[in-house]
């Protein structure tokens, strides 16, 4: 269950998902992805490819471990120097719906916690 099919598929995304992210900080942000990319790397079936992914300053706050495809997307994420400086201090929402669009919504964590 670990073979990681998608990290090539969203490693394509990822100058796109960094713009994005950047500009989350302003608006919500969507893009819709190509559905043709992620059934090439693996077939999910009647599952989908839906997935919410909430991130907490740089840390998964929900359970992905059922989702192939969001694990994926948050190993690169993790992984990458110019995203884990936007994640910082952030809480962040990245969601994929059934029409394939890939939404991300940025607000500044909250110093009175």
């Amino acid at each position: 269950m670990d073979e990681r099919n998608y990290l090539s598929t969203w490693q394509k995304y990822m100058p796109v998902i960094r713009l994005h992210l950047k500009r989350s900080l302003q608006d919500e942000q969507q893009f819709k992805l190509n559905i043709t990319d992620f059934e090439a790397a693996g077939s999910r079936g009647k599952s989908g490819y839906t997935f919410n992914i909430n991130i907490e300053n740089g840390k998964v706050t929900n359970n992905i471990s059922g989702s192939a495809v969001a694990r994926d997307l948050y190993e690169l994420l993790k992984a990458d120097e110019a995203v884990k400086a936007i994640l910082k201090d952030k809480n962040v929402k990245i969601s994929v719906g059934k029409s394939f669009v890939l939404s991300i919504k940025t607000t500044h964590l909250s110093s009175y916690r």
